[in-house]
């Protein structure tokens, strides 16, 4: 009924062009100053945060990615004005992954093979329960909400089988006891980077908001993985991290947090990929018939309402744009009247980069079972406008307190809200270079659709400079990000 998913790859590769909204910036511009720190004092800096902050890129942490972080380009920069050394937790390889006793828990990185993500060859050799001698600057803990950061034993191996601590924690936690902010201020910085609280969202988008929305549960420790963390928890945990930050007079830069429509984890598939001729279509819209029929019942004896009823119907065309058939439990429950709480996808809707390839497969080899057309794709492949506006409320109060917070502390304030959403609509220009989110050929981000690519990064760390500048009195020239690359290779040879 369906070909193969060809045409989704097609939509994945196509490069946006320039446009006349661009944002242009411009970076290593010289104008004969000698570069100053101002009033800021970079001699000993730390980054907290989670795999933003470690260099996260192509569903790994892996030693290049780790050197292309914003903090070490950061780190670089403040050099030239007396910064003093940056170390970090390096992984064992560039192949990417994790053992925890010589077993894989992570698998390796993702790179591009000419028609799409495929991991690299190779086995990870980083193992968790070897421990690295700290302190380390990079702070950076992939996975970690803004809670993590406060609780005790998140460096402890003996909860990384269970959920209850970090593997990547464990690697260079001074004790198994120990806090994230207890190793932070230990070292007593003289300025410090924190960009903490997308996953306190993230997992729940990702997963397709199969979570749970805690707003008003103020207890963490009852929170699931892929939860919503409530507001208030997350503003007396960001106030808790910054008065322990600044407690010695340590100055720094913070950074509020972006909508999850600005990644191409979300903007990539489009709700209405499926192509369908006059046979196919009519084959459809005869299998749900009985469908449409029920909700036209339910309608006559007061159950539905003709707008709902209207949003429910499954109606397939002779074209090349009919949407998915998702299910939604936000629609009213009728499954007690056999009819299922499933509907189209519509522009509201974000279908999750993963259904790329699995949208039109069939179930069982049943060329009548069809994932996303026939059969309606479950509630882990799309992110429901109702969920979309649950995160961007969870958003708003997030970054409500980080800026108050910033402002109260007199901290250096990057609003990442605002610039990777100009990247995600028209782009960003720097150093000749237009850097979009679009997925493969923006150059933003990297192939896990969440985590940005070296230029990237780059282009972080430059907005980042930037508000150090104006806070503090600095004037840092920033860096040349045509001198980093979109994507990573295969053979880490090529680096």
């Amino acid at each position: 009924m369906i070909k193969n998913n060809k045409w989704l790859l097609l939509v994945a590769l196509t490069v946006m062009a320039c446009s006349e909204d661009d944002e242009v910036i411009k970076y290593d511009t010289a104008d004969g100053l000698p570069l100053t720190a101002g009033s800021a004092d970079f001699s000993k800096y730390i980054a907290l945060g989670n795999s933003l902050t470690a260099g996260f890129s192509d569903n790994a942490l892996f030693i290049e990615g780790q050197k292309n972080s914003y903090p070490a380009i950061l780190a670089d920069q403040f050099a030239l004005v007396g910064g003093g050394d940056f170390t970090i937790p390096f992984m064992s390889d560039n192949t990417g992954g994790l053992l925890l006793g010589g077993n894989v828990i992570f698998g390796p990185r993702l790179f591009f093979n000419g028609s799409g993500p495929a991991p690299v060859t190779g086995v990870p050799t980083t193992e968790v329960t070897s421990v690295l001698s700290g302190p380390f600057n990079n702070m950076g803990i992939p996975g970690a909400k803004s809670y993590h950061l406060l609780a005790p034993g998140y460096g402890n191996v003996a909860g990384v089988a269970t959920g209850q601590s970090n593997p990547y924690f464990v690697r260079f936690a001074s004790s198994p006891s120990t806090t994230v902010l207890a190793d932070a201020t230990a070292q007593n910085a003289t300025f410090f980077s924190l960009w903490i609280g997308n996953n306190d969202i993230l997992s729940y988008a990702t997963s397709g908001g199969s979570g749970t929305n805690q707003t008003g549960n103020l207890n963490p420790a009852t929170y699931g993985p892929n939860d919503i963390t409530d507001p208030n928890v997350f503003g007396n945990v960001y106030s808790t991290l910054v008065e322990g930050l600044t407690a010695n007079g340590a100055k720094g830069v913070v950074a509020n947090l972006p909508y999850v429509t600005s990644i191409p984890f979300f903007t990539t598939v489009p709700y209405n990929p499926v192509p369908l001729n006059e046979t196919s279509a009519a084959q459809l819209n005869g299998g749900f018939a009985a469908y449409n029929n029920g909700l036209l019942f339910a309608q006559s004896n007061g159950l539905l309402t003709a707008e709902e009823v209207a949003r429910r119907r499954i109606v397939f065309t002779a074209s090349s744009n009919n949407a998915v058939v998702m299910t939604d439990s936000y629609l009213t429950n009728l499954t007690a009247f056999g009819i299922p709480s499933i509907r189209q996808a519509t522009a509201e809707d974000l279908i999750v980069l993963p259904a790329r390839t699995f949208i039109g497969t069939l179930v069982g080899g049943n060329p009548a079972q069809i994932n996303g057309v026939s059969v309606p794709l479950a509630d882990n492949w799309v992110l429901c406008k109702n969920e979309i506006s649950e995160i961007k409320t969870a958003t708003d109060a997030y970054n409500a307190s980080i800026r108050a917070i910033a402002t109260s502390k007199g901290l250096a304030f990057v609003d990442a809200n605002a610039f990777l959403n100009q990247v995600a609509n028209g782009g960003i220009t720097a150093n000749n270079y237009t850097i979009t989110s679009s997925y493969v050929t923006g150059g933003a981000f990297s192939l896990d659709g969440v985590h940005p690519s070296p230029r990237g990064y780059a282009l972080i760390a430059n907005k980042f400079l930037e508000a150090i500048n104006e806070k503090y009195g600095s004037n840092f020239k920033g860096v040349n990000v045509g001198k980093y690359r979109i994507l990573y290779p295969a053979n880490p040879d090529n680096f």
